[in-house]
């Protein structure tokens, strides 16, 4: 009897775990789903997303499925189950929907490292524009023009003379975009300096980027533990300095002290010290990693291409005698007119954000039910 009844559980238990198996690999849907793969349940497709590559190309996770099943395909990563579009048209149709049949979403693994409660990434219409205004205050055309081409120039001409000094003309392009992009940042940001401070800011800043891309197994000893513990000690410091610049009134013409003023216009309900504070840490974020990466591939790119460097170096000739003086260092500050003037190099630029770009994709979640080409997604 008791063989029967353990025969009966196995085949029950079996069936369970083929029927889960079934529907982890056909969703349900009101229609027909793009073709795809999700992978194995739970696990999905994460490890082959998350794999490193070497390329600036297409990511191969995304190529590979392209090649296999077209432009549009689903997946499941981190446990989440995805359509990928890279359809130029259904693209643009879903930026025009964007509030509509489109809201703004990450995956739930994201929200978890950069914080979900208070982060400037889950909120959507009037206020979500209201926070982007603000950082248009420091980063905007009218402050492009006004201080930063001038401010990000002396700092530019500040670390590469260290690099030659100090590094005999050697250096480690990444490395040193990204010290530059940093401490440049976090000025702007905190008036924050690493050496003054010694809290370790980059420090704390670099674990938090070296396991962003990393499988969410939240346990001492991996990369993700390591990024989660180096975003709360990233978010002390900022906190930190908030509450003691909140405190003192000490003005530093920084945008930490743009904040509080807008707080003092406003009800601090409305613009609060978590807002403020994951504000600050989004930008940093932002600039830290995709800065540092677009000018470490400007140079590879420009010296793999002698012709672009010499039409570039014709551009920059042009203007310097235009000045009146064949030396660079006489008047060397870049002005507004002479960065407009620049139209190869703006040229140079875009292609490189055009293959610089980190991100592997952008999340949006479906509201309403959309038709594209035969095929449903809800």
């Amino acid at each position: 009897m008791w063989d029967v009844v353990g025969l009966c559980m196995g085949t029950l238990i079996v069936i369970m775990i083929s029927h889960w198996c079934y529907r982890w690999q056909n969703p349900k849907c009101h229609g027909k789903l793009p073709p795809g793969s999700m992978g194995f349940p739970l696990i999905g497709e994460t490890l082959h997303f998350f794999s490193p590559t070497s390329t600036y190309d297409i990511p191969p996770f995304i190529k590979t499925r392209m090649s296999k099943y077209g432009s549009l395909f689903r997946t499941s990563i981190v446990g989440q189950k995805v359509i990928v579009s890279t359809d130029h048209e259904f693209n643009y149709q879903i930026f025009q929907q964007e509030g509509k049949d489109f809201h703004i979403w990450y995956l739930e693994t994201f929200n978890k490292i950069v914080g979900d409660n208070q982060s400037m990434l889950a909120y959507q219409g009037t206020f979500h524009k209201y926070l982007k205004n603000l950082i248009l205050h420091l980063l905007g055309p009218q402050s492009l023009k006004e201080r930063l081409i001038l401010e990000m120039g002396e700092s530019t001409r500040t670390h590469i003379f260290s690099w030659v000094t100090h590094h005999g003309g050697i250096v480690d392009v990444k490395e040193g975009a990204l010290n530059m992009v940093f401490e440049f940042v976090v000025k702007k940001l905190l008036s924050y300096e690493e050496l003054k401070e010694g809290k370790k800011l980059k420090d704390n800043f670099n674990k938090f980027m070296d396991g962003l891309i990393s499988f969410p197994l939240n346990i001492p000893g991996t990369a993700f533990h390591a990024c989660i513990k180096g975003r709360q000690n990233v978010i002390k410091v900022i906190k930190d300095t908030f509450k003691k610049r909140k405190a003192s009134k000490k003005v530093e013409g920084d945008f930490l002290d743009h904040l509080l003023e807008e707080m003092e216009k406003r009800d601090e309900k409305f613009l609060n010290e978590a807002i403020v504070v994951d504000m600050i840490f989004l930008i940093l974020f932002a600039s830290f990693e995709t800065s540092s990466s677009a000018i470490t591939l400007a140079i590879k790119l420009v010296s793999d291409h002698p012709q672009v460097l010499a039409q570039l170096t014709k551009e920059y000739e042009t203007i310097i005698k235009s000045r009146g003086s064949t030396d660079f260092h006489v008047n060397s500050e870049l002005t507004w007119e002479e960065y407009k003037a620049m139209t190869f190099t703006h040229m140079v630029i875009n292609e490189v954000v055009r293959l610089a770009n980190i991100v592997p994709g952008i999340f949006r979640k479906v509201v309403n039910d959309v038709q594209i080409k035969g095929k449903s997604i809800n």
